[in-house]
């Protein structure tokens, strides 16, 4: 059976979705159930019990013989806990239920998860509750049930509650907008989100073979091979025999999933890949995403390989992102980002892309924030990625028209061109009307934003969360503004000229990786956060507390929690990943050095004794390796010291300076001393796999 048989007859086979509800559903519990997912309006709890028995009844006929509240609390990944359908009538006999309370309400242990201080350890009651507006969906043999997460007392303990709440506001104060240029159709607006996943595949028996992957999901410690990404034949190569049959089989589940799934290739790097799926709404796209990245690491294994999600998996070699693509979409199909063909004459766009401009302008910070991590610190900023500046790309054809209005002045639109290869065969084709600019961390393409500087294993729901309410604040404005004003054209131009005006230094063009950038973003007035530790404190800067609690996003209780776990995942992972330095300097690398000396030593002994030759060769590398070896020896010490200094702090805040500060620079220094003792020694001899081996290990 072909591809493009299966998508058919098979795409959403394992999701009750739209189609499925509509065939088992009453008709009146069907619209009702319809209405809540298209405008966000409250469940009629009433209906629950026929829904639950109906999702039943589906999912057993799909193989499922559990239930599970599928929700994401903030590790950063999705937790589950199963229960059967059983239910006992009599010591010998059983039935299969499933209520409509278990469907919308469930419990689970809120102590157990990162509250940032929200929950005491004995305070352990929380609540998980069902997520209508994503489809539950078989896997595994258990029915998945979206939900959200919260404490007893109603805190939000998830990344999916202030997400919603997120694109409420921003539905919201759009609509105000809408409905002042006439739009009366218009019941709610949504933001549509495509994220495109960047991934590594490695062999599992090397995988297997160095902790360092395994503990910390990146390599701490490997010299540059011979070859890496220097010649660019690996982007957009053709798919290598395992790799492409994991991505055939990969496209078939998530397909199955109802995750449609588009575009596959080769990245720029050795072993690295990327998956692209259509774009849909963001609440479901980012439980897709979620549910993308799990179900490429089951079918990795399947094939042999391990699919890495690290930022930074290999130093040397591009690290992997997760483009986050934005845009703004109403219930009836219109794409409010889109210029149409004279955007210099369309105001409702112009105010769409202002307010944009101005919410990336005065939420910059928070923009950095919301793409902080530990592993994405080893991403941002260098020639792969966009610096940690934020700033907003427009292309020439809108920054004219941008620059038009702030002079006040008349745009002219510039003519598209063709671009003609010579060659009769060959068809000419149009060109765009700007050229792309992948140094940019914030995008405009066309129809949409990029949002670029989002990292691989990141659940996308916080740069969505912040880009959502940031721009509703920017649209609340304007509403307030312009509703009552005499004369509303006249009024929206003063206003975009105001605004287009205050913010045009958050718009650059050029190149984003250049120092020039660096320099004049600074003279700009531009913040620069190197480093997740440097942003972190922004989160609860009173202008964004205000910001989340003026539109219910989220309480100062909420974020000020948020901080905390952001500052306590920081020094844990960065904990983690010097202890296993340290494990891996001991019990791999100097024995491994120490007994290739010994090696050396019975080579040059054989050599002296049978012929009397110098042993020049054999006596430098002795010397080389010995010094390193004992070099390697005492920086592991000042890890192991300057480690358990930072992790005694008793604030998380300044342990994850002082692992920033301290330890950073330690690990630096061994991992500097190893991969230099890796060049001398053997490869038979070298006790984990090398880069070579581990880039290049898949066949």
């Amino acid at each position: 059976m072909s591809d493009f048989d299966f998508i058919p007859e098979r795409f959403g086979c394992r999701v009750f979705n739209d189609e499925v509800m509509k065939e088992r559903l009453p008709d009146g519990v069907y619209r009702s159930i319809a209405a809540t997912i298209a405008t966000g309006s409250e469940l009629d709890p009433g209906i629950a019990d026929v829904v639950a028995a109906a999702m039943k009844d589906w999912a057993i006929e799909q193989g499922a013989t559990h239930y599970t509240h599928w929700f994401q609390p903030l590790t950063g990944v999705t937790a589950e806990k199963h229960e059967a359908f059983l239910t006992p009538v009599s010591r010998s006999r059983v039935i299969l239920e499933f209520s409509g309370k278990e469907l919308i309400k469930g419990e689970s242990d809120a102590s157990s998860f990162p509250s940032g201080g929200l929950r005491a350890t004995f305070e352990a009651r929380g609540y998980t509750a069902w997520d209508p507006a994503s489809f539950t969906y078989v896997k595994d043999g258990s029915l998945y049930i979206p939900t959200v997460f919260c404490s007893y007392t109603g805190e939000a303990l998830d990344t999916k509650t202030p997400l919603i709440r997120s694109i409420d506001t921003l539905s919201r104060e759009a609509v105000r907008i809408l409905r002042l240029f006439g739009d009366t159709e218009t019941m709610r607006v949504d933001t549509s989100v495509g994220a495109e996943q960047e991934y590594f595949l490695i062999d599992k028996e090397q995988f297997d073979a160095r902790r360092d992957l395994f503990y910390t999901g990146r390599t701490l410690f490997g010299a540059p091979a011979p070859k890496g990404q220097q010649l660019d034949d690996h982007y957009y190569g053709p798919l290598k025999t395992r790799v492409g049959a994991f991505m055939a089989e990969l496209d078939r589940e998530l397909w199955e999933l109802g995750i449609p799934a588009k575009t596959k290739h080769n990245e720029v790097a050795p072993s690295q890949h990327e998956l692209a799926p259509v774009y849909t709404s963001a609440n479901l796209a980012i439980d897709q995403n979620l549910l993308m990245m799990e179900t490429m690491k089951h079918v990795a294994e399947r094939h042999g390989m391990v699919c890495l999600l690290h930022e930074k998996p290999f130093a040397g070699i591009n690290g992997s992102g997760k483009h986050n693509n934005w845009s703004l979409s109403t219930d009836t199909g219109k794409n409010l980002t889109k210029p149409g063909k004279k955007p210099a004459e369309n105001l409702q766009f112009l105010l769409f892309l202002t307010a944009v401009i101005s919410a990336v302008d005065d939420y910059q910070d928070l923009l950095r924030l919301s793409v902080a991590s530990a592993s994405n610190d080893h991403r941002l900023g260098a020639n792969e990625a966009p610096p940690a500046i934020v700033s907003v790309f427009l292309g020439d054809d809108l920054t004219r028209v941008v620059d038009a209005i702030i002079a006040g002045e008349e745009h002219r639109d510039v003519q598209r061109s063709y671009v003609d290869l010579h060659s009769p065969s060959i068809p000419t084709f149009l060109r765009d009307t700007t050229d792309r600019n992948r140094t940019s961390p914030f995008a405009f393409t066309g129809n949409k934003f990029e949002f670029r500087m989002v990292g691989s294993s990141q659940n996308i729901a916080m740069p969505n969360i912040v880009l959502n309410t940031a721009v509703a604040e920017s649209l609340r404005r304007y509403a307030d503004e312009l509703e009552g004003a005499p004369d509303f054209t006249a009024a929206v131009r003063a206003l975009l000229r105001r605004e287009l005006s205050a913010h045009a230094r958050i718009i650059f063009n050029g190149n984003g990786y250049s120092q020039e950038w660096a320099e004049e973003a600074a003279r700009r007035g531009l913040r620069n956060f190197p480093t997740s530790v440097d942003v972190f404190p922004c989160l609860t800067d009173e202008k964004n507390v205000r910001l989340f609690e003026a539109h219910g996003v989220m309480s100062r209780t909420e974020l000020a929690s948020r901080r905390a776990i952001l500052f306590e995942n920081y020094e844990k992972i960065l904990n983690i990943e010097a202890c296993t330095m340290i494990d891996m300097a001991m019990k791999d690398y100097i024995p491994a050095v120490n007994d290739y000396i010994r090696t050396l030593s019975d080579v040059m002994a054989a050599k002296k004794s049978s012929v009397g030759a110098a042993c020049h060769m054999e006596k430098t590398l002795i010397t080389r390796l010995s010094d390193l070896a004992e070099e390697a020896f005492s920086e592991t010490e000042n890890l192991k010291a300057e480690a358990a200094a930072a992790a005694s702090l008793p604030d998380a805040e300044a342990s994850a300076i002082a692992f920033k500060e301290r330890v950073i620079p330690t690990m630096e220094a061994l991992r500097h001393t190893v991969d230099a003792m890796e060049e001398y020694t053997a490869i038979d001899a070298w006790p984990v796999p090398t880069y070579g081996e581990l880039t290049f290990g898949v066949r």
